[in-house]
Parts: C-alpha cells; sequence; structure tokens
C-alpha cells in the first residue's frame, strides 16, 4: 500500500487567511500575491514575514525598482505587526535596484543566489516582481528570457527550501503571464469605491496540494494589519443540543411564553416583524435580560441605536456589566462575513447562549453597497452559521403597516427562520392600538389567537385575547352584527 507524502503547511498569522488557503501556504511553496496599486499586497507579504519569520529560520525581503525599504518600513510600522528588533535580525531587506536598472537577468540572478547564500532565509520576498518584467522589456529582452528567469528562480529556491512569495501588480483576467504557471500558490487582491465604502476582497485563484475556499472574500486593513473574512463554516460547539427545541428559551415577557408553547426552543432563531414603535428593541432587551437572569449570557448586534446609549436602562446594564457583548461597527463598508466572525468571535468570548440582531433593516443599510444585492442568500448563511453556533437568535424586522397584506420581512427571508412574531397597530374607537401573534413555530405547538398588548416604563405587557372582533389584521376591527354597523371595544 502507497503512503503519502504529508506537505507542512506554513501558518500565515493573517487572521481568516489559513482557512480560505486551505490551512496555509506548502512550505517551500513558490508563491504570487497580486493586485491593484493600493490593495494591501506589500501590507500582507509584511504581515505574512513578521508572523512567520526567526532567527532560525529568517526572511530576506527583496525591493526591485518599488519603494525603497526605508519608505516601506516607515508606513508598515504604524501596523501592531511591525517588529523593530526584527530587522537584521530575523528580516533582512535587500535593494537589488542597481541590478534590474543596469544588469541582465542572469546578473540579477546571480545577485539574489549570493544573497540566499548569505543569510540562508525559509521566505524570501520580491517586491516588486513586475518591475523585473518592465525592465526585461524596457531593455529589449525577450518573454522567453523572462520565462527562463521565472522557472530558474523557482527551481533555485525550491532546492534551498524557501518559500518564496512574488508580489506584483498583475490581473489575472487580463493577462498571460508565465509567472502564472510557475507559481504554485496565487493570491489576488482587489478594491473598489462605491458611494463613500472602500471594499477590498481577495480570491485564492491557485493552491497546488490544497483545497482553498472558493470565491471572493472580504478583508479589512486596521491597526492590526489585514483581517480576511472567511464565510462561516461552524461546526456545533462543545455542549450544544443535538436535538433543537428540546429545551426552553424564556422571552422574560410575561403571557409571550404560553403563546410560544411554553417559550422558544433552544437553538431556534426568531423574528420579530412589526412597524416602527411597536416595541421590537423592548421585546430583544427582554429577551437578554431573562437570559442574564437564567445565567445565560448574550450577544447583541447594534445597528440602530448603541446600547450603551439606549433608553432602556436594563438593557444599559446588562452591556456595561459584561453579560451581554455588543458587535457594533459603524464602519461604511461592513460585509455580512465580518458581521458574522465579529458575532461568533463574541459568542466563543462570553460562551453566549442568546443573540439578538437589532434589526435586519439597520444591517442591510450599514453594509457596504455591493452587498446589498446578495443580502438575502448571505442573510441565510449567517442564520445557519449562528444555529451551527448553537445559541438561540432573535431578530427584528421594521415593516411598513400598510394593512393591506400579512408580511413577516422585506426580504423574503421568513421562511428562514424557525418562529415569527407579528406586531401590528389596529384602531379601534379612535384610538392606535397594538395587537400581537405567533405565527409560527416550527415543530411545536403554539397560541393562534391575537392579542392585544402594551408598552409601559417596566416593558410589554401581554392583554387578553381580542374575541367578537373581524379585521384585526387590516387594522380597523369591527363587530360583526345584524344591521353590520361599527364595532366596538375588543372585549
Amino acid at each position: 500500500m502507497k503512503t503519502k507524502s504529508i506537505i507542512q503547511c506554513l501558518r500565515t498569522g493573517v487572521p481568516g487567511l489559513d482557512e480560505v488557503l486551505g490551512g496555509g501556504f506548502p512550505e517551500f511553496s513558490f508563491n504570487l500575491i497580486s493586485g491593484a496599486p493600493g490593495s494591501g499586497k506589500t501590507t500582507l507579504a509584511h504581515q505574512i514575514m513578521f508572523a512567520l519569520s526567526t532567527p532560525e529560520r529568517p526572511a530576506l525581503y527583496l525591493t526591485v525598482l518599488g519603494e525603497p525599504p526605508l519608505k516601506m518600513l516607515r508606513y508598515q510600522q504604524q501596523f501592531d505587526f511591525f517588529d523593530s528588533d526584527a530587522i537584521g535580525r530575523s528580516i533582512h531587506f535587500i535593494n537589488l535596484s542597481d541590478e534590474v536598472g543596469k544588469s541582465g537577468l542572469d546578473q540579477l540572478l546571480r545577485r539574489i543566489v549570493a544573497e540566499v547564500e548569505k543569510h540562508g532565509p525559509s521566505l524570501v520576498f520580491v517586491d516588486s516582481f513586475r518591475s523585473i518584467a518592465q525592465a526585461n522589456a524596457i531593455q529589449g529582452r525577450s518573454d522567453n528570457d523572462l520565462q527562463q528567469f521565472i522557472q530558474q528562480l523557482g527551481m533555485l529556491m525550491t532546492s534551498w527550501q524557501a518559500t518564496t512569495f512574488l508580489i506584483g501588480e498583475y490581473s489575472t483576467e487580463t493577462e498571460a503571464n508565465p509567472v502564472f504557471t510557475v507559481a504554485d500558490g496565487m493570491i489576488c487582491m482587489q478594491q473598489s469605491v462605491q458611494r463613500n465604502s472602500m471594499v477590498r476582497k481577495l480570491e485564492v485563484a491557485k493552491m497546488r496540494g490544497r483545497p482553498p475556499l472558493p470565491g471572493l472574500h472580504t478583508f479589512r486593513i486596521g491597526e492590526a494589519g489585514i483581517t480576511v473574512f472567511a464565510p462561516a463554516r461552524v461546526q456545533p460547539m462543545p455542549g450544544t443540543i443535538d436535538e433543537p427545541g428540546a429545551s426552553r428559551a424564556l422571552m422574560g415577557v410575561p403571557g409571550l411564553d404560553e403563546m410560544l408553547g411554553g417559550g422558544l426552543p433552544r437553538g431556534y432563531s426568531l423574528l420579530v416583524a412589526g412597524p416602527s414603535g411597536s416595541g421590537k428593541s423592548i421585546l430583544a432587551a427582554a429577551f437578554l435580560a431573562e437570559g442574564a437572569r437564567c445565567g445565560e449570557a448574550g450577544v447583541i448586534a447594534a445597528f440602530e441605536q448603541h446600547p450603551h446609549r439606549s433608553r432602556n436602562p436594563a438593557l444599559a446594564d446588562l452591556v456595561g456589566s459584561g453579560r451581554v457583548g455588543v458587535v457594533d461597527s459603524r464602519a461604511p463598508d461592513l460585509s455580512i462575513d465580518e458581521v458574522v466572525g465579529l458575532l461568533l468571535g463574541e459568542i466563543r468570548r462570553l460562551d453566549a447562549k442568546r443573540v439578538v440582531i437589532d434589526s435586519l433593516s439597520g444591517f442591510e443599510l450599514a453594509l457596504a453597497p455591493t452587498f446589498r444585492a446578495d443580502f438575502r442568500e448571505n442573510l441565510a448563511r449567517m442564520v445557519a452559521a449562528l444555529a451551527g453556533a448553537g445559541v438561540t437568535v432573535l431578530m427584528t424586522s421594521e415593516l411598513e403597516d400598510r394593512y393591506t397584506d400579512l408580511r413577516f420581512s422585506p426580504y423574503g427571508t421568513a421562511f428562514m427562520t424557525d418562529a415569527i412574531i407579528v406586531q401590528r397597530y389596529m384602531e379601534v374607537d379612535s384610538r392606535l392600538l397594538r395587537m400581537m401573534a405567533v405565527v409560527k413555530v416550527r415543530a411545536s405547538d403554539h397560541s393562534n389567537e391575537l392579542r392585544e398588548y402594551s408598552i409601559d416604563g417596566d416593558g410589554l405587557r401581554i392583554g387578553d385575547k381580542l374575541v367578537r372582533l373581524e379585521g384585526l389584521l387590516g387594522g380597523r376591527p369591527r363587530r360583526p352584527d345584524a344591521s353590520g354597523g361599527p364595532g366596538g371595544r375588543p372585549e
């Protein structure tokens, strides 16, 4: 029986990137990091270099007609990953501008060989590799010379057992280049501006011997460097229930648990839909407060009003005491993958059991414009990821109360959730009253009653069942009688 040789992978130290790569870069591989100017190529290369280099496994950074090392370092030292003590000890910068500008590719290769033999690096970076191709063309040399140079460089780096990264401004959609063939791995980075948002994405176009995640993955450049937001693929966490609904989570609103058949089954997702001012956020806060009373931490993703500034003192106290974590990004270029990553991070940090998304309407507005077209599909992915984390989820959705139909979400997402509570306004005797109903709870009995409810300083109060009235969902209830006259007050 044949045995497989195991290819070791280098973990990059870039949050989310190893998952996208399928585990990291194969050791001794020959890789290309490409993208337009400003897309983050050099920052990614430096972040990987500082994370992986050690005095025993040093890195060699070769600059070629690009930014001088001193200029690069001046800007890169702004990031948290930068370590000035590593310069000259585990990281060595070499400027090859003279060889590229005045000599041929043979002389350039000899210089690279000499530097590699001198420093014995385990990591080699060439920035910008495209400058070599441009200099080769200016000097009137053929593309065959460039191809031979790339092949020789790749073979030499592999024989030296060095993992190599070429950085260049390439576009895989519009160019054919010999480096694409020689490279074992290719990361393509891009950025786009829409309105006032800057969205950055990367794609693993090629990775020999690894199963990378397909598609474009958003990333952000912050003080810590680059963070990649891979699509959430969550396995059930230890301690989560095997059968959703095996036990019930109380809602914290007297009477509502009875309407739900004893509370919301744990592990379920609940959509609370209603017009502005109907008490959706108050219900969500009560849900988190009840969890805290039962010893269950919670997380709220707030897209309308920050819980610290909430007029609900109970919620503000829960956040202030650390019993409820907050995801509250005001960045104008959010992606759903980023929000899911932030939510899962807070869930793991607090071992949270309850999550609130308040609201889906604000969530959509918080996303960068490029992600809004796929909001429905991405929302389904988020719900699935949170279900995999074993938490019970409450989402609120703003609805315009038109009284012409019974809707639960403007996004056509009601089918994604396990339970639905709808809130409506109704007019009775020239007064605006509120009505609530449980529309569905999957695989569970629940009340089909329409209940009046009120809001006071203590929160929501569920009232009596609305009886002997018709047209409640139309907003103008009436009491049927023989004469067909107008209705009266609910009983």
